[in-house]
């Protein structure tokens, strides 16, 4: 499994996302909004659960060994301009529900109170 953080910087083009904190192996250093499942949750402003990764639409293999995926926005709570996505990948196909998405989503929000002023 790996997770981590793909941010919009100040300095960078607003619509793409730019790898911040990670854990794991880098595949994508930069995603533009609408592609892969991040740039899917970067311009919906939502969280997208994909149990098939291959079977989702423009799926960017950043790794190959990736089977499912979890991305969660972080939106400023008084603008909700997106701040960044949360990626959580996972080798084991369907290997989230919507538990992790309660508690990630709830992680992210916390998270967006404490940085997104």
């Amino acid at each position: 499994m790996k997770q981590g953080f793909y941010c919009l910087w100040p300095d960078q083009p607003q619509d793409v996302l730019v790898v911040g904190p990670y854990q794991g192996s880098l595949g994508c250093l930069r995603i533009p909004f609408g592609r892969g499942v991040c740039g899917a949750a970067a311009s919906s402003k939502a969280t997208q659960l994909v149990p098939d990764v291959h079977a989702f639409p423009g799926h960017i293999a950043c790794a190959s060994s990736t089977q499912s995926e979890v991305v969660v926005p972080l939106l400023c709570p008084a603008s909700r301009q997106l701040l960044a996505v949360l990626d959580v990948d996972s080798n084991t196909p369907a290997a989230f529900d919507e538990v992790d998405v309660t508690h990630l989503e709830q992680l992210c929000v916390w998270l967006a109170g404490k940085y997104g002023s």
